[in-house]
């Protein structure tokens, strides 16, 4: 699915800053309104850049050619998605709009914590939606009618939204208006991580079915996410689930990571997330 995609180089370039001391990234969350309007788009080219060819040599004298040549082609890939997600970056800047992008495995609950979102910040803040999936606009249709724009982009065979695929659904939900966009990356702790969009920053979920060691398997995410939110606390009293490990495992990573521990099911824990969004607005 991935192969050649970018994703093995850009993940080693974070494991490189890894080693560096922790930047930080001061965002604060908020509310949000204004009428739904649903774009549902299908592109069937999948965005392969002229260059991203698979190579397939099976030969054992010709391992090191091939392996050679990928690295060449992902870091052509990276670089080509860096180039764009500037743009994008600076196209946002300018208008104003604070982006963040939402990275987790399937299932986390990304899609339900938008939905509770966007309804609680209706009429306070101008928010936005960028949703990415392989197939289907079922999350489109979900986020439809919370007070904000939506879009859906379907990857197919990409495993991850990137800057270029992402740039003409920006001004099909950004208005003069827009303050927030919510971009629902693709369920991948992988390869979304290795792909800059354009956003302020990453936000990681995790959800407390998942395993307290997540932040450790996949340490580019949370390495890169300043803002970490645990989903589905409601069901804490029925896992053996250890809060405190878990916290202590992203501490690991990302000392300087602000958690968010909540339930878009029950609304625990929903009002310091939701102070928070606003606060990145004002």
């Amino acid at each position: 699915m991935c192969q050649d995609c970018g994703c093995q180089a850009g993940n080693e370039r974070v494991f490189g800053k890894m080693k560096e001391p922790p930047h930080s990234h001061d965002c604060d969350h908020h509310h949000h309104h204004g009428d739904c309007d649903h774009h549902h788009d299908h592109h069937h080219d999948h965005h392969h850049h002229p260059d991203h060819d698979h190579h397939h040599d099976h030969s054992s004298s010709g391992g090191e050619s091939a392996g050679s040549r990928t690295i060449e082609l992902e870091t052509r890939v990276l670089a080509e998605n860096d180039r764009l997600a500037a743009l994008n970056r600076a196209w946002l800047q300018e208008r104003e709009v604070i982006t963040v992008n939402l990275i987790s495995s399937p299932g986390s609950g990304k899609t339900l914590l938008l939905e509770k979102t966007l309804e609680a910040l209706r009429g306070k803040c101008q928010a936005a939606v960028i949703a990415g999936d392989q197939q289907t606009d079922n999350d489109a249709q979900r986020l439809s009618g919370k007070g904000a724009p939506v879009a859906q982009i379907e990857t197919f065979s990409a495993c991850h939204l990137d800057a270029g695929r992402l740039k003409p659904f920006l001004e099909k939900v950004v208005t003069e208006d827009t303050e927030l966009l919510f971009i629902e990356n693709v369920g991948n702790l992988v390869c979304p991580a290795a792909f800059d969009l354009g956003e302020h920053f990453k936000i990681a979920l995790l959800s407390v079915t998942e395993g307290e060691d997540k932040p450790l398997k996949y340490p580019v995410l949370f390495a890169d996410a300043p803002v970490v939110v645990l989903t589905k606390t409601d069901l804490v009293p029925h896992l053996e689930w250890d809060m405190a490990a878990c916290r202590k495992n992203i501490r690991k990573i990302r000392p300087d990571a602000k958690i968010f521990e909540l339930s878009a099911k029950t609304g625990d824990g929903m009002a310091s997330w939701l102070a928070y969004l606003m606060d990145l607005v004002r």
